[in-house]
């Protein structure tokens, strides 16, 4: 009996990282559904599995670039969507916050296209700002069921500003950076 090889990059934690952008349109109809519980249930599942693909990763050994990027691709997906969830869920929350949205979404897209002019690759960053930011945002979901999250919604925001601007001096001032790089002040060592 032959054995059917697999891609190098099927991996556990490339395929709970893909699970991310593959179950985002079940939680775009969910999100519209008479059933807000099962929402908040399978967005919890998804969530973690951002948490999950990491430690598995580290744990059997199985970093890699290409787990790196689609990480990265699906961290973006899925944190653009937990925002679209918060306006469809908590309108008010988001619209109480539309000028700094305005702000972030201009300082996303400086975050994203300043490393394609500058080190003319796509490079997603992993700070801890960031990555702080990204856990902020999946509690802020599950939170919002249960309070009234206006101003963490802004806390956020302005988290992401800092995110942003560390991430784009970065690359302004040290180029083609690692994304894991933790911070700008661990390439000023």
């Amino acid at each position: 009996m032959s054995q059917i090889a697999l891609p190098k990059w099927l991996t556990v934690p490339n395929v709970l990282s893909l699970s991310r952008i593959v179950l985002l349109p079940v939680l775009v109809w969910l999100v519209h559904s008479p059933w807000p519980v099962a929402f908040l249930v399978l967005y919890i599942i998804v969530g973690s599995t951002d948490f999950f693909d990491g430690i598995v990763a580290r744990r059997f050994n199985w970093v890699t670039d290409a787990g790196k990027d689609f990480d990265a691709i699906a961290d973006l997906f899925f944190y653009l969507g937990s925002a679209y969830f918060l306006y469809v869920l908590y309108t008010p929350y988001i619209v109480a916050n539309a000028v700094y949205f305005y702000v972030f979404f201009g300082l996303l897209a400086l975050y994203l296209f300043s490393p394609l002019v500058l080190v003319r690759k796509s490079i997603m960053m992993h700070t801890k700002i960031l990555k702080t930011g990204a856990v902020l945002v999946y509690f802020l979901v599950i939170l919002s069921f249960f309070m009234d999250t206006t101003l963490v919604v802004r806390g956020i925001l302005f988290l992401y500003y800092v995110g942003f601007t560390e991430a784009f001096l970065m690359f302004l001032l040290y180029g083609d950076v690692d994304p894991d790089t933790p911070s700008i002040f661990h390439l000023k060592k």
